[in-house]
């Protein structure tokens, strides 16, 4: 696995996602760091019993916003990894598409895996799934696009 999370070396400005911003003090914190041996991405996740559907379930948005940051985290890693640059590092979602295949157990830690499946210049597409226990309950597809100028200086 790579030396320390992507979302750690977005710039502070760009550090404040919900689901993966670092400098979110009430935000989920998600990491994701990059398997070498894989080649892939992986994100892990201790759903807390307020992340709750319905008794014993984990519910369906935070599993969306776990597959997205986890997308937009793999795309970065893999950019990174390209250039051998940190310029350009930070994506945002043009679209995210989830398909929830079982219900999710809450307790469990989560292990979202991402795979490139397309490499561009501004664009990067991201298949992602979602395992508990090595049991795939949700998998999705991640676009995602260069940050455009500007976002992210107020």
């Amino acid at each position: 696995m790579s030396e320390q999370p992507i979302q750690h070396l977005y710039p502070d400005s760009l550090a404040h996602c919900y689901g993966c911003g670092h400098l979110n003090e009430h935000g989920h914190h998600f990491e994701t760091v990059w398997d070498e041996e894989a080649e892939e991405a992986v994100t892990r996740f201790a759903p807390s019993p307020h992340h709750m559907a319905v008794p014993g379930y984990v519910y369906g948005g935070l599993i969306a916003s776990l597959l997205d940051c986890h997308g937009i985290g793999t795309a970065a890693a893999a950019v990174r990894r390209a250039r051998e640059s940190d310029e350009g590092l930070r994506y945002v979602t043009a679209s995210l598409k989830v398909d929830y295949l079982k219900p999710t157990p809450l307790g469990p830690v989560l292990e979202a895996r991402g795979k490139v499946v397309e490499m561009k210049e501004r664009k990067v597409v991201v298949d992602v799934s979602l395992l508990v226990e090595g049991v795939e309950c949700a998998r999705g597809r991640v676009v995602a696009v260069r940050m455009p100028d500007g976002m992210g200086a107020a």
